[in-house]
């Protein structure tokens, strides 16, 4: 499963509800406080239930919603990439659309609300019956589906099968009538669709770039605990764990029932109440088991307990070598890397091997990788398509940058609408595209003059200039050491002129 969109309302600066399509890659830019880490921490929140990085709590709720009594945070996630096949009834194979938990668009929609930033609520928007004489058949049992098959005369391929029994009485229906709704999975007579549902959704790991560590931190920091969660996650190893699990299981029962057969002979009435409660495999914590995994260095110190700069060299390891092993292998289960700020701390050699890793790693199967980023290095590596800018706009937080609607089709351009990074390089770029169209002496008319010494053939000449002539000039006659070098807010300036004249000339 993949993720198709995210929908967040009431989450912390988001007062009304965003959504955000979703790719195999996805890089977030903006400003300091403007929201990118908040996406990534909300997916934690609804993936990993508290048992990530982050804790959702009440100051979570955005502060407008809360003083209009809106008070529910809610988190949307909507699946392509879906199995062709569930188990929903313990062995019971059936699908998605069999169970009517589609939306119209034949995705999977999973709505997770938090009232009051406590207990999640989960639900499943779907196009679903909801004529009284079918709805609400997932929620029912076993003896109560055979009850309505027998009482209705409903015929049914197997009436030992839950899937079965909702298709024989679904499919009895003249109308349906199918609505977009809420479903309620997780109540406590649904709890067991929403646990068998869970086990067909991608793991969704969170790289903070400025976590802070404790001793007790659960954090999943260290690559080798996010590859114990991918590894437990394999069929095939989950398949021998249950084998492992039904053995202890099979033995404990002897041992009971040994333990029944001395009761009895002392207490027949205790003994026939004798019933020992034994888990089943999936209901164990195989995690738990391989909490101590980690890699450590320097005499045993974990990897949450080393520098920034160490950290993220393992990570970058960690990336590339998962680059190659999700590319070599097929039908690894579906993952999500979530990384903020992936430059932090880094060489720019560093972050260029970092990115170039989880670039290739977004083009392997089963895998998405969402970035946050400050670093103009990057986003210069990244195509169009990738990158998404959030701003304050409270109508417009999320913009999708299109190449024929920026003033200049530069990822430079980006750089500098989202960071202020006002470079030399993109300087040249707009000079040299206003001199491409033809409109140089254009751009010059009703420019503000200012003194400039130029060396003509070898000789200082005091001459005037355009800010934009002045600066281009510095550039690229270094030489020339005559004059006052322009300032950052000069270039700022005449990069702002330059994106203007584009703007009103395209």
């Amino acid at each position: 499963m993949k993720i198709k969109s995210v929908t967040i309302n009431r989450f912390r600066g988001y007062s009304s509800p965003v959504s955000i399509d979703f790719d195999n890659l996805l890089v977030f830019v903006g400003k300091n406080d403007i929201g990118k880490s908040t996406i990534l921490e909300a997916l934690d929140i609804f993936f990993n239930e508290g048992k990530g990085c982050v804790k959702i709590d009440k100051d979570d709720i955005n502060k407008k919603c809360l003083s209009e009594g809106n008070s529910d945070i809610e988190i949307s996630v909507e699946f392509t990439n879906l199995p062709a096949q569930i188990y929903i009834d313990a062995t019971n194979p059936t699908t998605l659309k069999d169970e009517y938990l589609l939306s119209k668009n034949g995705t999977l929609k999973v709505l997770k609300r938090y009232p009051n930033a406590g207990k999640e609520k989960v639900f499943i928007e779907a196009l679903h019956p909801t004529n009284t004489a079918c709805k609400d058949l997932l929620f029912k049992k076993i003896s109560e589906l055979q009850k309505i098959v027998d009482t209705q005369e409903f015929a049914c391929a197997d009436k030992t099968k839950n899937a079965e029994l909702r298709k024989a009485i679904w499919g009895a229906q003249s109308d349906l009538e199918l609505k977009s709704c809420e479903i309620e999975i997780a109540k406590i007579e649904s709890k067991d669709l929403w646990d068998k549902l869970k086990a067909y959704m991608p793991l969704f790991t969170l790289f903070q770039s400025d976590r802070k560590n404790s001793d007790g931190d659960g954090e999943i920091q260290d690559p080798m605990k996010l590859a114990v969660r991918e590894i437990l996650s394999d069929k095939s190893i989950r398949d021998d764990f249950e084998r492992i699990s039904n053995l202890v299981k099979q033995r404990l029962e002897d041992v009971a029932e040994r333990t029944r057969e001395k009761l009895s002979e002392m207490n027949p009435t205790i003994a026939s109440t004798l019933d020992p409660q034994l888990p089943d495999s999936q209901d164990l914590k195989w995690t738990d088991v391989f909490k101590s995994v980690s890699i450590t260095a320097d005499e045993g110190i974990p990897i949450n307990k080393r520098g920034s700069g160490v950290k993220r060299l393992i990570l970058i390891s960690f990336f590339r070598a998962e680059a190659e092993r999700r590319h070599q292998e097929s039908k690894l289960p579906s993952i999500i890397y979530a990384i903020e700020e992936p430059e932090t701390a880094q060489h720019p050699d560093h972050q260029r091997a970092l990115l170039d890793a989880l670039v290739k790693l977004s083009k392997t199967g089963n895998t998405q990788v969402i970035l946050t980023t400050h670093s103009p290095e990057i986003v210069k590596q990244l195509r169009f398509e990738d990158l998404l800018i959030i701003s304050d706009q409270q109508d417009n937080r999320i913009q999708k940058i299109r190449e024929h609607e920026l003033p200049y089709p530069s990822l430079n351009e980006v750089n500098f609408s989202t960071f202020g990074e006002a470079s030399q390089e993109y300087h040249n770029e707009l000079y040299g595209h206003i001199e491409a169209i033809g409109k140089l002496q254009d751009y010059k008319i009703g420019k503000q003059q200012i003194p400039y010494i130029k060396i003509y053939k070898g000789n200082p000449q005091n001459t005037t200039t355009t800010l934009t002539e002045y600066i281009r000039h510095q550039i690229h006659h270094p030489e020339n050491t005559l004059n006052v070098r322009f300032n950052s807010d000069q270039l700022s300036e005449s990069i702002e002129h330059m994106r203007n004249f584009i703007q009103a000339n395209r």
